[in-house]
């Protein structure tokens, strides 16, 4: 089984923290459950419903375990605007390390929206406002995809309908200071990006996980560019390894996407 692999290529760095410890035992408890099934699953304090339990180990892999959202602030109350919340693995996370934060969750899809809802009353989590709308350029709507994990896209041609959109950067205009803006919105980063590059100067800290997708363009340059014009220093890393990439073009075996790379963007 593939958590049988995972735990003994990672494990003597897992067990070296509390979190690492933790996931193991989640990848023990839940590694063997079908895919994109309901299943309820306790971290900490967190009691979750999720759609997949493969996916949502990933998530807590890189937000509790790798810490990716993790920014420093000296605000008592961090302005955080999450886009592309799923089912709120990344708000517990915000709760735990700021709990004073006000935080704008964005979700696409309104069934994974209604699902991060529950989870929310469930573990009592507060000062969340949840917009069940895509983040994109305009309030017109967008051809969205959806998908029982966590990859739904306005690339995924599964089940694709015309779901609410807001202008993100109408949001960001409305705020004097964002701490932490992330953005994990498959595929719509590049044009979303571009349309903020003039509302970004008060925002401190973000996470961008990029995507390129076969049959469209590779658009990591206009990203930078917009990090660079904005005054942000970033560092960029990648979760997937690949032998042979000359001839090997496919990200993890994917038949959609040929690139993910992770921005962490910030200010000196």
């Amino acid at each position: 089984m593939w958590f049988f692999k995972f735990l003994f290529t990672e494990a003597a760095r897992l067990l070296r923290s509390a979190e690492g410890r933790r996931l193991l035992w989640l990848a023990i408890q839940y590694g063997g459950k079908p895919r994109n099934q309901l299943t309820d699953v306790t971290f900490g304090r967190f009691q979750f419903r999720v759609p997949d339990a493969l996916s949502f180990m990933w998530q807590f892999r890189e937000i509790f375990v790798d810490e990716f959202y993790r920014f420093y602030t000296t605000q008592q109350q961090p302005v955080i605007f999450d886009c592309g919340t799923n089912v709120g693995t990344s708000i517990a996370y915000f709760h735990q390390q700021y709990p004073r934060a006000r935080i704008v969750a964005f979700e696409a899809d309104e069934p994974i929206s209604q699902i991060l809802q529950d989870n929310l009353r469930r573990n009592q989590i507060t000062g969340v406002e949840v917009v069940t709308k895509a983040v994109w350029t305009n309030e017109n709507g967008i051809m969205f995809g959806s998908d029982q994990a966590d990859s739904a896209s306005i690339y995924s041609l599964t089940d694709q309908k015309l779901v609410p959109s807001v202008r993100l950067r109408d949001y960001l205009l409305r705020e004097t200071r964002i701490d932490m803006l992330k953005m994990d919105i498959e595929g719509a980063e590049t044009a979303v990006l571009t349309d903020c590059r003039d509302a970004l100067a008060h925002v401190q800290n973000m996470f961008v996980e990029f995507h390129a997708y076969l049959d469209h363009p590779q658009t990591l340059a206009e990203v930078i560019q917009v990090l660079e014009t904005s005054g942000f220093r970033y560092y960029i890393n990648t979760s997937q390894y690949r032998h042979a990439p000359l001839v090997n073009h496919r990200y993890r075996g994917n038949d959609s996407m040929d690139l993910q790379l992770n921005i962490f963007a910030y200010r000196n």
